[in-house]
């Protein structure tokens, strides 16, 4: 059914669908309608779920990861300080294999104190071992929230979704929204593989050896590297109930591309349209939408690249003292394959400056006309 819904309450009611056991809630702006909303709806009993209230982000993610440990459906949501504060439980939930869901609302990182879009907070997150789904839509954010817990909950690793602060958070939509028989078809209850038992004691996260560990490590990582098949099949599986697949990735015009510019979350919608003004103008250029970012989609975005000469990165974030985060990553994946194309970096849109059709135009007729700097260094574009 076609809802009218903010990109919060998308999240919201994805979560109700999903049949969500434990919520953990702290309020941070851009996603405090998301718990509250989640608060409403278990205080009239349209939601069976455990809601706690707890003190401090750090404390909403560590009840979380208790949770799910015993064996349940945990969400909570974040964003920017909050998502910060949280840092070393990201890190614990990951290893201990616990498939929470986490919406993070993308905000800047102060100082100077901003509320705006940047996605700086998530992906200074990279390295923690979840997952990370950058959504384009409104839609894209209910699909994704139900797609993640399918994920999570197979590949025993936690998922954050990220969405656009005020962009999407409080951005009103069309969204179709599935009913519960549908999305119960869907997303069966959990099934844990291993749980706290009193009964059957055993240990998350204890004291290990180097070789143990080291062992674990690689563990991890070569499983994350499978999440790419599991979220490939989990989206198809979601195509053929739903008839809406979102892909890995969304190449767009790229066949025949001189340039592809490479984006994610809502300025790939902006980018989409500035790369038909452009077709209609004669110039040669696609684009790509990055909705997984971890792990890193690196033979798809190759594949899509093809034989494109050059790349542009939309980066609306900063690794201060290197560039744009998902240049970085693009250009270090790219460094050991065949395709080997000219990536230009373009940090615009810090702290919720607009990313316009105009602007996104005026990146690829620079990066048309020009060749990258010799350094990688980043290209600043207000």
């Amino acid at each position: 059914m076609k809802q009218l819904l903010m990109g919060d309450h998308a999240v919201s009611r994805a979560v109700g669908l999903a049949r969500v056991d434990f919520i953990a809630a702290y309020p941070i702006t851009p996603q405090t309608l998301i718990v509250e909303e989640l608060s409403e709806m278990a205080a009239r009993g349209d939601i069976h779920t455990r809601f706690v209230k707890v003190e401090s982000e750090h404390t909403a993610l560590a009840a979380c990861m208790g949770a799910s440990m015993t064996g349940v459906r945990t969400f909570t949501a974040t964003a920017s300080q909050g998502l910060l504060l949280m840092h070393e439980i990201l890190h614990w939930a990951a290893g201990a294999r616990t498939p929470i869901v986490m919406v993070n609302v993308n905000r800047a990182i102060a100082p100077p104190w901003n509320l705006w879009s940047e996605q700086t907070d998530s992906l200074a997150q990279r390295d923690t071992g979840w997952l990370q789904f950058y959504c384009e839509n409104n839609q894209d954010v209910l699909d994704t929230t139900l797609q993640a817990f399918k994920i999570a909950e197979r590949t025993l690793a936690p998922a954050m979704l990220v969405l656009d602060a005020f962009i999407l958070s409080h951005t009103t939509e069309p969204v179709d929204v599935p009913e519960q028989a549908e999305a119960d078809a869907f997303l069966p209850p959990y099934s844990p593989r291993h749980i706290l038992d009193t009964d059957a004691p055993r240990a998350f996260g204890s004291i290990t050896g180097a070789d143990d560990y080291f062992e674990l490590k690689r563990l991890r990582h070569e499983s994350m590297r499978d999440v790419l098949t599991i979220a490939a099949e989990v989206d198809a599986d979601f195509e053929t109930r739903f008839g809406r697949s979102h892909g890995l990735i969304k190449p767009y015009r790229c066949e025949d591309a001189e340039l592809v510019i490479v984006t994610s979350g809502t300025t790939s919608s902006t980018a989409r349209a500035a790369v038909d003004a452009l077709r209609d103008q004669g110039r040669a250029v696609g684009m790509i939408n990055v909705r997984l970012f971890r792990p890193f989609p690196g033979e798809l975005l190759a594949r899509a690249i093809g034989a494109a000469p050059k790349v542009a990165v939309i980066d609306r974030n900063l690794c201060v003292g290197l560039g744009g985060i998902f240049a970085q990553e693009l250009r270090a994946d790219l460094y050991g394959r065949d395709v080997r194309p000219e990536v230009f970096g373009f940090v615009t849109g810090l702290g919720g400056g607009d990313i316009t059709p105009a602007s996104v135009s005026a990146m690829a007729l620079h990066a048309l006309a020009n060749t990258p700097p010799a350094d990688n260094a980043p290209i600043w574009w207000k």
